[in-house]
């Protein structure tokens, strides 16, 4: 099983980093009508949430910077951020590596049971896949925002 969640990580991954190469700097950073966000932050938001599930970000983690949860967690939204947003390139490399890390998390790992029940997931490997989901669901996002800003 834990095998098998690394692999769909994998796989959600390369589809969401498929999402975003070739986005000009225009269409990273407009809020397309009826979108909550823009591209960039979802990009951010995928690197901070895997962060999250993961890593146990902010807490447990210093492959982020602690601002991240305020420009890129639950809630938040562009309209909102200070003038210094980290760029594509730079949260693109830090999926990067962070999917590196994913990659070596021992597989044992994947059958704790979580201290508490989160987002209905009761052990690390069910919260990896929730995050592998996640990951999909704003690859389908970008997918989208894309569509309507080409038009």
């Amino acid at each position: 099983m834990s095998s098998l969640v690394i692999s769909q990580i994998n796989i959600a991954y390369k589809g969401f980093m498929n999402e975003i190469k070739d986005v000009s700097d225009e269409q990273l950073t407009k809020q397309p009508e009826g979108f909550n966000n823009n591209i960039l932050w979802h990009i951010g938001h995928v690197l901070t949430t895997n962060e999250q599930f993961l890593f146990g970000f902010p807490d447990n983690t210093d492959h982020l910077p602690k601002q991240y949860k305020d420009l890129f967690g639950y809630g938040t939204k562009p309209a909102e951020w200070p003038d210094d947003v980290p760029t594509a390139d730079e949260l693109a490399d830090k999926l990067n590596k962070q999917i590196k890390r994913i990659k070596q998390i021992p597989l044992e790992k994947f059958e704790e049971k979580l201290p508490e029940v989160t987002l209905g997931a009761q052990t690390f490997g069910e919260l990896a896949a929730l995050a592998a989901f996640h990951i999909a669901n704003h690859a389908g996002r970008v997918n989208a925002m894309k569509k309507v800003l080409n038009k």
